[in-house]
């Protein structure tokens, strides 16, 4: 069965104090609000509803908690970039992001959702600058693949993976595409190591988990 094919809503933040204990491994999702995240979480989980798709940029205003069982967690955040957002609202979510990122002990590694028509925007790279020096690993989605020619695709896979590892380092990148279901098993190779480490296998109990 695939690795998300049970994953269940947990709960929502507005705030890091609504946020749920620091137990177990999390994984974030982040990515501008048009990139295709929801798609992607929706694709992976073979669930049409369980990230909220919205025709309208930017809705997502809250941080979603997506259980898979034994504390492990999904955790789809707010997208970026939107512009029809008050400034209030796009400061609270530019400190609550960061310090999530920042300091969120059981976060283990950060999926960036990126539009593999338009990769590694500045709002993107600000993502980076913030998770990057945590040393936790970074999985990049170009989104939208099917949208380009076979061999745009690869020169822009190319070309991030570059950037990606001279710049910011740790980070793995990979075409995906949810509309043809194309790219997830790969997908799912990465972030399964993530959330189910090799010695997870042991006797543990799961708040000692390499989480932190």
């Amino acid at each position: 069965m695939p690795l998300f094919q049970n994953a269940t809503f947990h709960i929502s933040a507005h705030h890091l104090s609504d946020l749920p204990p620091p137990f177990g491994i999390e994984v974030a999702f982040a990515g501008r609000s048009n990139a295709g995240k929801s798609s992607a979480l929706n694709t992976m989980a073979n669930h049409n509803r369980l990230a909220f798709v919205s025709k309208q940029p930017g809705r997502t205003q809250l941080i979603n908690f997506f259980s898979l069982g034994g504390d492990r967690f999904l955790v789809d955040l707010p997208g970026y970039g939107y512009a029809k957002v008050p400034e209030s609202m796009r400061k609270h979510w530019q400190m609550t992001l960061s310090n999530y990122l920042s300091h969120r002990s059981s976060l283990y590694g950060l999926v960036l959702v990126m539009d593999s028509r338009h990769p590694l925007t500045p709002l993107d790279r600000q993502m980076l600058d913030w998770f990057g020096p945590s040393g936790k690993p970074i999985h990049v989605l170009l989104t939208k693949s099917d949208k380009l020619s076979r061999s745009a695709a690869m020169l822009t896979l190319n070309a991030v993976r570059k950037e990606l590892n001279t710049t910011w380092g740790n980070c793995s990148v990979q075409l995906f595409s949810s509309l043809k279901k194309q790219g997830v098993e790969e997908a799912e190779a990465v972030i399964g190591k993530w959330l189910f480490p090799p010695q997870d296998h042991s006797t543990e109990e799961p708040s000692e988990s390499p989480a932190g």
